[in-house]
């Protein structure tokens, strides 16, 4: 029953909660306000300027348009996050989205687009579709060239922020301008219209191809509110150096190439540079090194907010280690493995405040590279007890050192542990990881998403299944003795909505139907079961608003899709308002 005060905010003229709508900045929060009652629903979506889609073929864009018809910033996601789905072809087109978009709400001025396909023609439309557009953000996309890029950036006179993250640009496009090789691959830099002051992000750190290094200065030069920059292996430090001079009120840079940086005196000049930027709070980059570039590294350091050197291959551990114990206001840090246990410890002595840690693995481990161990996560814990989010890649573990972590930290929100071997059980007692998972889950109250590593039992799942009530998102490398495990989450943890189970012979068909019971899970993962292709088609049909997917990588012609009783390797579940979609490959089977 509505409380008293709730009852009179409920009927409060639109105009009143639309403002007070406004304060919440959040999607949880927005989302949670809509299922108050169907006036604030109503209100809400009336309002709400920034939309999220976590799936691009779970509704289509004529279903956001109508409920939220003031949409103003749209973020939305393709291909699904799940590491084993590394396929180039397998959809996530962006043009349906900006074709209709483009007829229906040119007024348009946000577009983050994650995992999908945005080809030139995409480029091309927006740029010239939203009469207001000041943002794109294009993260781990991929069929764009700086034909594209060009388009963007000679139309969109209001351009605020331009980001490219990790996508796969395709920079050999001279067969289709009829240049030379390297002739056009930087231009696009240069369709910047001189009129154009208004930029405030740039980030072109993912591209490849040369810089047109004459427009960049010019363009940095007549942009005096960007305060993030973000460049590509192609732009030298002396050219960093004049930028650092025109822009010193930067407050994020992405430094990708110090390979040039061969004498003193330059070394000199951009360290001067450097002294000048008092306000650069977040670093990245470093895909190149010379023992050089340390210097005029330093005077940023002790101001540093959030360091990136995921990126940072050539980068030895002492160096890292150099820099690191200089930022003692550090509360991001990413790094490669090669950082060492040793490492960690000086992580640990310096960066008390750190909140967020992840470490991804560089390559072979060596006499030279070693691999991390428990012993860097326990000195991490004992040093940075704020820690809420970790990426953890590491050779072994043990359930002492994860119920250490678990002791020392209690506010994780994100854990993710990935062990080299995912079956490779407690390396001094040869035991499961329940014990220190189950510490994991039982002191982080707020934990939401988790990725488990590991040999692993029944218990585990019994334990999360307890104790994790906010979880979201679990991804489970080597699923444990039978189904009963997945039952102990099912049953527990009422939020969860995404599943990804890397290798199990457990999960048939039943299971598969008691998963889809859960009625928030919104997507499955699955790399390998005991489904067979009749089985899926069946439960398509029981469960009509579930698009069922099977992923045949080899695209072997001999497995056929009328054959009822082959078994299933990979598959993709998700929830749909719009049914199959029509635009899979032929290694996709849809159901």
């Amino acid at each position: 029953m509505l409380s008293k005060s709730l009852k009179t905010m409920t009927f409060f003229p639109a105009e009143v909660l639309e403002r007070v709508f406004a304060l919440l900045t959040s999607q949880r929060d927005r989302n949670s306000v809509c299922l108050v009652c169907k006036y604030w629903w109503k209100v809400e979506a009336e309002c709400r300027l920034r939309v999220f889609v976590k799936n691009s073929y779970a509704l289509g864009p004529q279903r956001v348009l109508s409920r939220f018809p003031r949409l103003r910033a749209l973020s939305l996601k393709g291909k699904p996050h799940f590491a084993d789905l590394n396929l180039v072809n397998w959809g996530g087109f962006a043009l349906p989205w900006i074709e209709f978009f483009a007829k229906n709400c040119p007024w348009l001025q946000e577009l983050r687009l994650k995992r999908m396909v945005v080809s030139d023609e995409t480029l091309q439309l927006i740029s010239v579709s939203f009469f207001e557009f000041e943002s794109l953000s294009l993260v781990r996309c991929g069929g764009f060239s700086p034909v594209g890029l060009a388009a963007i950036a000679s139309n969109c006179r209001r351009l605020k922020e331009l980001v490219l993250l990790e996508n796969e640009v395709e920079e050999d496009i001279n067969h289709i301008l009829g240049l030379e090789v390297g002739d056009g691959l930087g231009q696009w830099l240069s369709s910047f219209p001189e009129s154009c002051s208004s930029l405030v992000s740039l980030n072109f750190a993912c591209t490849k191809g040369l810089v047109n290094l004459e427009a960049l200065e010019k363009l940095v030069a007549r942009c005096p509110n960007l305060r993030s920059l973000r460049l590509n292996p192609r732009v030298p430090p002396n050219t960093l150096h004049k930028l650092l001079l025109q822009a010193p009120q930067l407050e994020d840079l992405g430094i990708a190439s110090f390979s040039n940086t061969t004498d003193h005196r330059t070394c000199m000049r951009l360290q001067n540079a450097v002294s000048k930027c008092q306000s650069i709070r977040s670093l990245s980059g470093f895909s190149s090194f010379s023992p050089l570039s340390l210097a005029p590294i330093y005077p940023m350091c002790s101001n540093m907010v959030s360091l990136n050197l995921s990126k940072a291959v050539h980068l030895p551990a002492q160096s890292l280690i150099q820099i690191i114990s200089r930022c003692k206001k550090l509360q991001n840090l990413w790094v490669l493995d090669n950082i060492g246990d040793k490492g960690l410890v000086s992580v640990a002595i310096t960066c008390t405040k750190l909140q967020e840690f992840r470490v991804f693995p560089l390559g072979p481990h060596n006499e030279v590279n070693p691999a991390l161990t428990e012993k860097g996560l326990i000195a991490l814990s004992m040093g940075c007890p704020l820690l809420h989010s970790l990426v953890y890649c590491c050779k072994q573990m043990t359930n002492a050192a994860l119920i250490t972590v678990a002791r020392n930290c209690h506010n994780f929100v994100n854990f993710k542990l990935c062990i080299s071997d995912p079956t490779t059980p407690d390396h001094t007692t040869s035991q499961p990881f329940d014990e220190g998972f189950g510490a994991i889950v039982q002191s982080s109250k707020g934990l939401r998403r988790m990725t488990l590593s590991g040999l692993l039992s029944d218990q585990v799942f019994l334990y999360i299944g307890m104790y994790a009530e906010h979880l979201e998102m679990l991804s489970i490398g080597c699923y444990g003795e039978g189904d009963k495990g997945l039952s102990y989450v099912l049953n527990g943890c009422r939020n969860l909505k995404k599943l990804e189970i890397k290798g199990s012979p457990f999960v048939d068909a039943a299971l598969l139907e008691e998963i889809l019971k859960h009625e928030k899970i919104r997507c499955i993962w699955i790399s390998s079961s005991k489904v067979t292709v009749g089985a899926c088609r069946a439960i398509s049909m029981q469960v009509p608003m579930m698009n069922i997917e099977i992923i045949e990588e080899n695209n072997n012609k001999k497995k056929k899709k009328n054959d009822d009783d082959l078994k299933v390797g990979k598959m993709y579940l998700y929830r749909t308002f719009i049914g199959p979609r029509k635009d899979a490959p032929a290694s996709v089977w849809t159901f």
